[in-house]
């Protein structure tokens, strides 16, 4: 099936790109960096009112990943320095394996191909190990360990991922 990619604009679609967010964090995160540390991060970088200030205030685009009409996941973005971040790249764990995820990195590599950009980059955990693999494997190069303090006590231990284009 292929995916359809649908800008978030709307209250209803940041507030869904939140509960998509929660459920997948929750599922993926907590076993790679706990629960007190997801709680924090969703709230901090994942919530309605987070999600709304970066569309509004920090130029981030989001946009949610439908299969047919269920929303499977979601990108976040933002144009820095010639390059497109790709700050936020999830599909749901019951979704993964149909090609979604691949899909929308075509989407996202054509996004910043008409914009000029000169790649993009990430920040992955660096105990993560699906999500680095499954970036080599789609053609990004680890770029070496990047750690950033984050407030509350903790930091994002992080390696920084960029695929040339």
């Amino acid at each position: 099936m292929k995916i359809t990619m649908k800008p978030v604009t709307s209250t209803d679609s940041i507030e869904l790109v939140a509960r998509l967010a929660e459920e997948i964090w929750n599922e993926h995160y907590v076993p790679i960096i706990g629960q007190e540390q997801v709680d924090y991060m969703i709230g901090k970088y994942q919530s309605v009112p987070a999600i709304t200030d970066q569309i509004d205030s920090e130029g981030y685009i989001y946009f949610l990943i439908y299969a047919g009409e269920k929303a499977v996941g979601y990108i976040g973005m933002q144009i820095r320095n010639q390059e497109l971040f790709l700050s936020k790249y999830y599909v749901h764990s019951s979704q993964r394996g149909k090609g979604y995820g691949k899909e929308a990195l075509e989407f996202i590599r054509q996004y910043a191909v008409e914009r000029g950009l000169l790649g993009i980059s990430l920040t992955v955990n660096k105990f993560n190990s699906n999500s680095i693999a499954a970036y080599e494997k789609m053609g990004f190069h680890n770029l070496g360990p990047t750690v950033a303090d984050i407030g509350n006590g903790f930091i994002m231990d992080d390696y920084k991922m960029r695929l040339p284009l």
